[in-house]
């Protein structure tokens, strides 16, 4: 019991420092949310025409643009407590890793929505969070550590809510996206654990 106590703590103590570490990293990326958010609002969101427009040649940028472009300030800032947290805990893994992650759960639930989804602008970090929660879960499977099932348990406990997004709600809603996202970060933690990323 006390080895395991110990390892928790540890564990915590390992996340704890690698956030700190990496914390300036993170603050760059909400800088640059928070900052096309700011000139999207103020061009009356026009920008948002660069999301991902199913089937249409030109929507393929969005792959690549659409988790930075948001609807409102109230989208964006709903995204950004769970993109923080969730961002932090897959850090933990290394930069390399973040990023390999990260690029993998855009271009694969980015294509996805571009086939699957409703004729609409999709646009929103919600597939980048919903990849995050997936690959988080799912990594606990696949790595089988003290770390990993940590880190599960607080996605579980803090973020186990996410679940419902994964369900049809709001017309203006990207619901496919969260499932989009979901199943690619699910998807990650497999193409990692079998060293293909």
């Amino acid at each position: 019991m006390t080895n395991f106590i110990d390892n928790i703590v540890s564990t915590f103590d390992k996340i704890y420092d690698t956030v700190g570490d990496n914390l300036f990293l993170l603050l760059i990326i909400f800088a640059i949310l928070w900052g096309v958010q700011l000139l999207n609002a103020f061009s009356g969101y026009r920008l948002n025409v660069l999301g991902i427009y199913p089937r249409r040649a030109e929507g393929l940028l969005g792959i690549f643009t659409s988790p930075f472009l948001h609807g409102s300030y109230q989208h964006l800032f709903l995204n950004s407590i769970p993109l923080f947290i969730l961002a932090a805990l897959v850090v933990v893994g290394g930069k390399q890793q973040f990023f390999q992650i990260t690029l993998f759960i855009m271009i694969v639930s980015g294509l996805t929505v571009w086939i699957f989804a409703r004729s609409a602008y999709h646009v929103g970090a919600s597939s980048l969070i919903l990849g995050y929660w997936g690959f988080l879960l799912m990594n606990a499977y696949y790595e089988h550590s003290v770390m990993t099932w940590f880190v599960a348990f607080l996605c579980l406990y803090y973020l186990g809510g996410l679940v419902f997004s994964l369900f049809p709600q709001e017309e203006r809603t990207s619901w496919e996206g969260h499932i989009a996202g979901f199943l690619s970060g699910v998807l990650a933690s497999y193409v990692l654990a079998k060293g293909y990323i």
